[in-house]
C-alpha cells in the first residue's frame, strides 16, 4: 500500500468517525506538500465544509488532532489556510523503503491488458534524418518505454514515406545527372547521397522558374510550367502504374536510403517492431476513398479529384485523392491505420509528430470516424514543438537543416572535449573512453531533448547539455557513477547493504520519499505521454542524493548498521536513476 493509499484510508475513517458521513472524493486527493510548509501530504479542507459545518481552519484541526489519536504512523500536522499538511513518521517511511528495497522490478507496473500501438520516426526517403527527426525518434522510444512500464503492450512501429513526388525529385535528379554514382563509388552514405539529388532537383526547379518569371509568367504559373516538376510529376505516375524501370530505379534508391537509416537508427538506440511503406498501404487507402464516395462521406470534384467536407467540424475541405488518381497522405495514413487496426486490434494508437501536422490528425481522426470506424476514437496525436539550435553551432551538408549524423558525431566529440578538460575519466583506461565518450555525447543530447515538456519548442545547445554539473544527462550519468563507486569500495572491504534498525535522517528520509514517488510518476507521465516528468525526476533525485553525500559519511560512519543501511538505500537510488534513465533511452556507467 503507497503511502497516498494509507493516508486516504485513514483520513476517510477519520471523517466518517467525526461527521457520520462518507468522505467526499475531493477530501481524499492528496497532493505532496509545497516545499515553504512542513509535512509529506495535503488534503484539502474546504470539500468538508458542508459536513463538518466548521471554517476550513477548525475542520482541519479536528481532523489532524483525530489522525493523530487514532494514526501512530502521523508524526505531527499543521493547518494553513484550510489545507491540512500532514507529516508521516519515521518508522512508516522505514517500512516503506523496505517494500522498496524487497521489490524484484520497482516502479513497473502490472499488465494493463492494454495494446497501443505508437508510430515515431516516419522519414521520408529523399533525405537524411535531421534534427527533427532526432527529437521524433527519441521522443517516440521514450514513450514507448513509458508505457511498457505502466503495463501495456505496445507495438513500436515506422512508416516509411516511400513513394510519392518528393522521391519522384531524387530519382529524376540521379537519372538526368547521377551518371551512375552508387553510395559504394561515393563512399558516401546512401541517404545523404539520395538527399544531394533532392537537393539538386530543387536547385535546378529554381533556376527554371527564375527563367519563367523573367518571361513574365507569375510565381504560381512559374511553379506549376517549371519542366522539372512536371518531369517529376509524370515520374510519379508511371511509377503508380508499375513502369518496370521506374520502380527498379524507386527500389534501388530507396534501399540505399534504408541502409543509411538504419545506421542512424543504431548510433541513436531505437528500434521498431513493425515497419510499414506508403508503398504498401496507399492502394488499402484508396479502396477506402472510393468504399466512402459509394456511402456519400466523399464527393468528386469535376477535375475529377476527391474531398471530404469537415467544415461542420470546424476543419474546411480536404483533399484525399488527386485529380490524376494519385494519393496524398491522407490517402495511405487512412489505409494504414486500418491495416493496424485488423492486426493489433489497439486500444490506442499514437501518432508521434510535430505540431505543423496538427490539421492533418484532426482531420485524419474525424474522416476515420466518419467511415464508420469506432477506433478512430482511440487515435492520439501526440503533437511536438519544433527544436532548433543557436546560430552558428553547427552546419548541415543542405546549408538549411541540421543533420542527425553530423549532430551524433558533434555531440561524441563534446563530450571528448568537455570530458577531457574536466578530467573525468583520466583514470579510465584508454580502450574504455572512447565507450563512455559515446555514452555521455549521446546521453546528454538524449536527456537535453527529452527533459523538455514534449508540446514546447526548444533550444538545443550542445555544449550546454554535457555540463556535469548543470541539469543534464551527464550530470546523472556521474551521480550513478559515483554511487556504484562507493558500493565497489564496500565490497572490497566485505560489507554488504542490508536494512537494519538504525534511525534515519531527515535527509534519508527525503530520499526515500523521492523514491517511494517512482512508480506513481511513471503513471502521471504515462498518462501524459510525457518522458520530461521522467527526465526531470531523475535530476531531482540525483541532485537531492548529491547533497546527501556531500554532508554525510558512508564508508566513514562507524555504526555498522546505519553503514550498511545506508549502503542499501545508495544501491536502492541508484537502481531507480537505471530505470527511469533507461525508460529515456539513456545508458549509465557503472564509473567515470
Amino acid at each position: 500500500m503507497t503511502a497516498e493509499q494509507f493516508l486516504n484510508k485513514e483520513i476517510a475513517e477519520v471523517i466518517s468517525t467525526l461527521y457520520a458521513q462518507p468522505a467526499p472524493d475531493a477530501a481524499l486527493q492528496l497532493q505532496a506538500t509545497r516545499r515553504e510548509f512542513e509535512g509529506d501530504f495535503t488534503a484539502m479542507m474546504y470539500p468538508l465544509l458542508k459536513i463538518s459545518k466548521k471554517s476550513p481552519e477548525q475542520t482541519g484541526e479536528e481532523v489532524g488532532n483525530r489522525l493523530l489519536q487514532q494514526c501512530p504512523e502521523v508524526a505531527s500536522f499543521n493547518v494553513v489556510k484550510g489545507f491540512l499538511n500532514i507529516k508521516l513518521s519515521a518508522d512508516f517511511w522505514h517500512k516503506q523503503f523496505a517494500a522498496i528495497a524487497g521489490s524484484e522490478r520497482y516502479g513497473m507496473h502490472p499488465s494493463s491488458g492494454k495494446t497501443v500501438v505508437i508510430e515515431y520516426s516516419s522519414p521520408n526517403t529523399n533525405k537524411p534524418l535531421h534534427l527533427g527527426h532526432i527529437r521524433n525518434n527519441l521522443l517516440g522510444w521514450s514513450v514507448a518505454q513509458l508505457l511498457e512500464a505502466n503495463g501495456h503492450r505496445v507495438i513500436k512501429v515506422n512508416l516509411v514515406n516511400d513513394r510519392g513526388i518528393h522521391i519522384c525529385k531524387s530519382m529524376l535528379a540521379w537519372q538526368k545527372w547521377g551518371k551512375g554514382e552508387t553510395p559504394e563509388s561515393s563512399g558516401k552514405k546512401g541517404d545523404h547521397l539520395v538527399g544531394e539529388y533532392y537537393v539538386l532537383f530543387d536547385k535546378e526547379y529554381k533556376k527554371q522558374q527564375a527563367a519563367l518569371k523573367m518571361q513574365g509568367k507569375s510565381d504560381a504559373d512559374a511553379a506549376k510550367q517549371a519542366p522539372a516538376i512536371g518531369e517529376a510529376q509524370e515520374m510519379l505516375r508511371r511509377w503508380e502504374q508499375g513502369d518496370e524501370e521506374t520502380v527498379n530505379l524507386w527500389r534501388t534508391m530507396n534501399t540505399w536510403v534504408y541502409a543509411g537509416f538504419d545506421e542512424t537508427y543504431q548510433k541513436l538506440g531505437v528500434h521498431f517492431d513493425r515497419i510499414y511503406y506508403e508503398s504498401g498501404t496507399y492502394l488499402l487507402g484508396k479502396k477506402m476513398i472510393a468504399e466512402g464516395l459509394q456511402k456519400g462521406v466523399f464527393m468528386r470534384r469535376p477535375d475529377g479529384s476527391v474531398w471530404i467536407d469537415l467544415t461542420a467540424d470546424g476543419l474546411d475541405q480536404k483533399l484525399v485523392l488527386r485529380s490524376d488518381g494519385t494519393s496524398v497522405y491522407m490517402t495511405q495514413d487512412l489505409g494504414t491505420a486500418q491495416q493496424r487496426y485488423e492486426e493489433y486490434h489497439f486500444d490506442e494508437h499514437i501518432y508521434v509528430v510535430g505540431n505543423e501536422q496538427n490539421y492533418h490528425f484532426q482531420a485524419l481522426k474525424l474522416v476515420l470516424g466518419k467511415l464508420g470506424y469506432p477506433w478512430a476514437a482511440a487515435i492520439y496525436h501526440l503533437s511536438y514543438g519544433m527544436v532548433e539550435l543557436p546560430e552558428g553551432k553547427m552546419k548541415s551538408r543542405e546549408g538549411t537543416v541540421v543533420d542527425a549524423d553530423d549532430l551524433i558525431d558533434e555531440m561524441i566529440a563534446t563530450a571528448r572535449e568537455t570530458s577531457t578538460a574536466l578530467g573525468k575519466l583520466d583514470e579510465i583506461p584508454a580502450d574504455e573512453q572512447q565507450r563512455l565518450f559515446e555514452m555521455v555525447g549521446l546521453g546528454a543530447l538524449k536527456y537535453f531533448i527529452l527533459k523538455v515538456d514534449p508540446k514546447k519548442t526548444m533550444l538545443f545547445d550542445p555544449k550546454e547539455s554535457i555540463d556535469f554539473n548543470g541539469h543534464t544527462g551527464p550530470f546523472i550519468q556521474y551521480t550513478h557513477a559515483r554511487i556504484k563507486s562507493v558500493l565497489r569500495k564496500a565490497a572490497e572491504q566485505a560489507l554488504q547493504p542490508a536494512l537494519t534498525d538504525a534511525a534515519w535522517m531527515e535527509k534519508e528520509i527525503s530520499l526515500i520519499k523521492l523514491l517511494h514517488a517512482f512508480p506513481a510518476k511513471i503513471r502521471e507521465a504515462g498518462d501524459e505521454h510525457s518522458p520530461a516528468l521522467i527526465a526531470n525526476y531523475a535530476y531531482e533525485l540525483a541532485k537531492e542524493f548529491n547533497q546527501y553525500y556531500h554532508d554525510v559519511s558512508i564508508l566513514k560512519e562507524p555504526d555498522a548498521a546505519l553503514k550498511k543501511q545506508r549502503l542499501l538505500l545508495l544501491q536502492q537510488v541508484a537502481a531507480v536513476l537505471k530505470t527511469a534513465m533507461n525508460i529515456l533511452g539513456i545508458a549509465l556507467p557503472e564509473r567515470m
